[in-house]
């Protein structure tokens, strides 16, 4: 067995030791937008020794692993979502030594770490890519995905197929005048897919996680990973227009995601990951019916990721009955020892604070929700001191997603829409101090992207003193799973339905029962709770016990301690 070069994951081993599920299955993860965290050099980006400047809030916070963003070689048309280099760092966010020091600085304070790949495509300014272009006999002639043209009724080359990217509108394949065929590029124009068909590239790319893991790394998130393999044969996507995985789609990806390729893919890095002790992690981010997601983490009789994003809570509309029915879902498709992985935002989707309206008392619901459920719990940067969605017109995008889609369409549309179509909204500069530039970067320097507007009174420093923030109840919440057991690793009952805007649950283990009752809702509730102790709830005034009923506010929740 292999052991990192550096780094012990004391909070791994220690949870390892202590808890019957490994470390990953009851970890809380906090996402970091390493562009947009904390700038140490002053010029305008964020960086690596600026994230490890800020680890000491993530242990404040309380929560337990750390996924970074990418950060490796790229020229950064995506913003580190094209690779260029995947063993180095790019010069704006540090070097290779700053990564090792952030490995291990987190690790020293008891932090697992998690790095995001990207493995479905590269940049095309990639080393590779370039010479793949070349000719059609160079020696990396096959390492990404090249079809021959068809012919249209006018003579001029076509697409071999009608596959789309994920984005829908751009057609999926890019013409190469150097060798005269097309090029896959399952996202972005610029961003040619692998083929991971070739033993060369496989064999290339699992040493290169291999590298990472002799660092010390606890694991990967892994980009569009479903996306990863096609079919072979390149035969058409049925054409009915659907939703599929939530999303839109002109078409049905029956031959472009989730492929029987791309689960035994899920495998073979599950055995490099084996290799490794303690045990590391991989999180996919992958799109479908919660049925077929699960073939990631186990199909038949072979181990797959160790877990995989639920986003349905991330674009769900706020109710009871909503939330009910995806959590009787999530514990169907993915029972124990399996764990469904929760999420409120990143960054690529709307602010969850944005999407209630700005409203505190529901983000304080879903906060309690989110770190109370069976499973894992991600949190995207500034979600713990409630930042909101700041407004950029596409015309001053810098997001290529807003540039390639956005353009379409006016900007009237774009303002009214509940999702808009520029993510520089969501990558705005974390709000550190009410000082200059919130903390984010030094006086007289332009950030990347702006601040939010609201920057001088929701920050952290702020937050922080305040015991009735939304920061001091994340806090709360954190500490509670980090000390009851029901909450790290037991059972999830979920209560019938007593009223139609309350939600009730119970989470069980040996010698203990919690019961989480929220009151999503209007108006007040009343829920029955026999044999009672409150723990937690979402303010002194929202929540009135009175023998076996407890009375909710309207939004509002409780944690309560029951006897056996």
């Amino acid at each position: 067995m292999s052991t990192p070069l550096s780094g012990t994951g004391a909070a791994r081993i220690v949870a390892t030791m202590r808890a019957a599920k490994p470390w990953w299955a009851s970890t809380s993860i906090y996402q970091v937008y390493p562009r947009s965290f904390a700038d140490s050099n002053g010029d305008g980006i964020g960086d690596l020794p600026g994230v490890v400047s800020r680890l000491d809030h993530l242990v404040e916070l309380g929560v337990e692993t750390v996924w970074l963003s990418p950060f490796f070689c790229s020229p950064q048309r995506d913003f580190g979502y094209d690779v260029s280099g995947y063993r180095d760092v790019a010069p704006e966010y540090g070097t290779l030594e700053d990564a090792q020091r952030l490995i291990d600085e987190a690790h020293r304070r008891g932090l697992a770490i998690v790095f995001d790949l990207v493995l479905n495509h590269t940049s095309d300014e990639h080393p590779w890519f370039i010479e793949s272009r070349s000719s059609r006999t160079n020696p990396k002639a096959d390492w990404y995905v090249w079809a021959d043209a068809k012919r249209d009724r006018l003579g001029r080359p076509a697409p071999p197929n009608n596959w789309r990217s994920e984005l829908q509108l751009p057609r999926a394949w890019q013409w190469c005048e150097e060798r005269q065929q097309w090029y896959l590029a399952s996202f972005l124009s610029f961003q040619p897919d692998l083929n991971w068909r070739n033993a060369e590239v496989r064999a290339e790319m699992f040493d290169m996680v291999r590298m990472w893991l002799r660092r010390g790394v606890d694991g990967f998130r892994l980009d569009i990973f479903g996306s990863c393999m096609q079919d072979a044969a390149l035969r058409d996507n049925d054409r009915w227009p659907r939703i599929y995985g939530g999303i839109p789609r002109l078409q049905t990806p029956n031959r472009t995601l989730n492929t029987e390729d791309c689960f035994a893919l899920a495998g073979d890095l599950r055995a490099i990951c084996d290799e490794f002790a303690p045990d590391r992690v991989l999180l996919g981010e992958v799109f479908g019916p919660s049925s077929v997601l699960r073939r990631y983490v186990s199909d038949g009789d072979r181990a797959g990721l160790h877990l995989v994003f639920l986003f349905d809570f991330l674009a769900a509309r706020y109710s009871a009955s909503v939330y009910r029915a995806l959590i009787e879902r999530f514990e169907r498709d993915f029972p124990a020892p399996m764990a469904p992985t929760y999420v409120l935002e990143n960054h690529d989707r709307t602010r969850s604070l944005s999407r209630l309206g700005g409203d505190q008392r529901k983000a304080r619901v879903l906060a309690a929700l989110l770190c109370t459920l069976r499973g894992v719990p991600v949190l995207y940067q500034g979600q713990e001191i409630a930042m909101e969605n700041r407004y950029i017109p596409l015309a001053d995008a810098k997001d290529p997603v807003a540039n390639v889609v956005g353009k379409r369409l006016p900007e009237w549309l774009n303002r009214a829409l509940p999702e808009r179509l520029n993510r520089d909204e969501v990558r705005t500069p974390m709000q550190w101090t009410a000082g200059p530039n919130g903390g984010f970067c030094p006086e007289g320097v332009t950030p990347w992207l702006p601040l939010h507007d609201n920057w001088r009174e929701r920050n952290v420093e702020t937050e922080a003193r305040d015991p009735d923030s939304l920061f001091a109840w994340y806090r709360t919440l954190l500490a509670l799973r980090t000390e009851r057991a029901a909450l790290r690793e037991g059972a999830l009952e979920l209560a019938p339905e007593e009223a139609r805007d309350v939600i009730r649950f119970d989470r069980i283990a040996a010698g203990e029962r919690l019961t989480i009752a929220a009151n999503l809702g209007d108006s007040p509730a009343r829920v029955r709770l026999d044999d009672g102790a409150t723990l937690l709830a979402t303010s002194d005034r929202g929540c009135a016990l009175d023998h076996r009923e407890v009375t909710l506010a309207p939004h509002a929740a409780i944690v309560a301690l029951r006897a056996r």
